[in-house]
């Protein structure tokens, strides 16, 4: 057998692991396969992998005023949340639209964003990888008219499963290249929606510049602040974090310097505004990125002596969300 068709039995197997997984975490209530899914990152805490060790070096860069015992603690909380994110998503991406919505426990700030599409404005939402983000892609789906990009997961077969579940609410995604840009923008000038990930690293120098996020300079992709100026949009800060047995969704605006010329100003301010709504949630943010890696690196690497112990079982989920 070919390694080609090694290569596609196991994806066709990946992708019909997903959506089995998928369908039984979505039978059961979110309370249940979340405190499953806490107990697979507890297990993965222990494990010691790359996930814990990626984590640890983040926080300990991010929160250095912490003892070594409270870093431990917060690591082992955001490696359950992870598990927790991982579980709750048969609610998010297989269940229909009117019960996901139905875990919306609240709203907080969205009457701002319909106002600015009232007024004729279009809106680009900057919601980083913190709470559910699928959620918050979702839910901004029902405010108007939404395009966002959408780059295929490396697996093949994934890709669909992911394009259906993220359109279920409205929205349409586009491909990440010249034409999907454009479409994005028509959109938004047009008085439509968009929502970027402001805290993805670049993928090389040209994408963004390295400004500080949590007192570190890292990578900082500056898509989100050229759309806004290329599309005259209004900008918001947006989040679903989770709460015992659903979600609450946070639209804020936008500090005022993303708006201005200055790339670097306008980058550190996104940052910033990212760290605030962090606080009182560090746990859920996905601190198990290397989210501190720089464009260009500048010989700086804060993840190159981490001692990784050859493991089999790891949460990454930034390979399929």
């Amino acid at each position: 057998m070919s390694s080609f068709n090694i290569q596609t039995l196991r994806n066709q197997w990946v992708t019909f692991f997903l959506r089995w997984v998928l369908r039984l975490s979505y039978w059961l209530p979110i309370t249940w396969v979340r405190t499953i899914g806490r107990g697979l990152g507890q297990i993965v805490y222990y494990w010691d992998g790359r996930s814990r060790r990626v984590t640890e070096r983040n926080i300990a860069l991010a929160y250095p005023e912490l003892s070594s015992a409270d870093q431990n603690i917060l690591v082992r909380e955001i490696l359950r949340e992870t598990g927790a994110l991982a579980g709750e998503m048969g609610h998010v991406w297989q269940a229909p639209w009117a019960h996901t919505s139905s875990l919306i426990e609240s709203t907080d700030g969205a009457e701002s964003v319909q106002a600015a599409l009232a007024s004729g404005s279009g809106v680009i939402v900057l919601g980083p990888h913190l709470g559910n983000w699928e959620v918050l892609g979702l839910h901004l789906a029902t405010l108007g008219n939404t395009v966002a990009l959408f780059e295929p997961p490396k697996i093949a077969g994934i890709g669909d499963l992911v394009k259906s579940a993220r359109e279920r609410s409205g929205g349409e995604l586009v491909p990440t290249n010249a034409r999907g840009l454009a479409t994005l923008v028509r959109c938004v000038r047009q008085g439509g929606i968009s929502g970027i990930l402001p805290d993805q690293v670049p993928a090389s120098a040209s994408g963004g510049l390295n400004v500080p996020f949590m007192g570190v300079d890292c990578g900082t992709a500056s898509l989100g602040c050229n759309l806004i100026k290329r599309s005259n949009a209004q900008a918001f800060m947006g989040v679903a974090l989770r709460t015992p047995g659903g979600f609450k969704v946070l639209y804020k605006a936008a500090p005022a310097e993303v708006y201005g010329d200055d790339e670097i100003v306008a980058l550190t301010a996104m940052n910033n505004a990212v760290a605030e709504l962090l606080k009182g949630y560090d746990e859920q943010y996905q601190w198990s990125y290397k989210r501190f890696r720089c464009r260009p690196d500048n010989g700086i690497d804060h993840y190159q002596n981490l001692k990784v112990p050859r493991a089999r079982f790891e949460i990454k989920p930034e390979q399929y969300l």
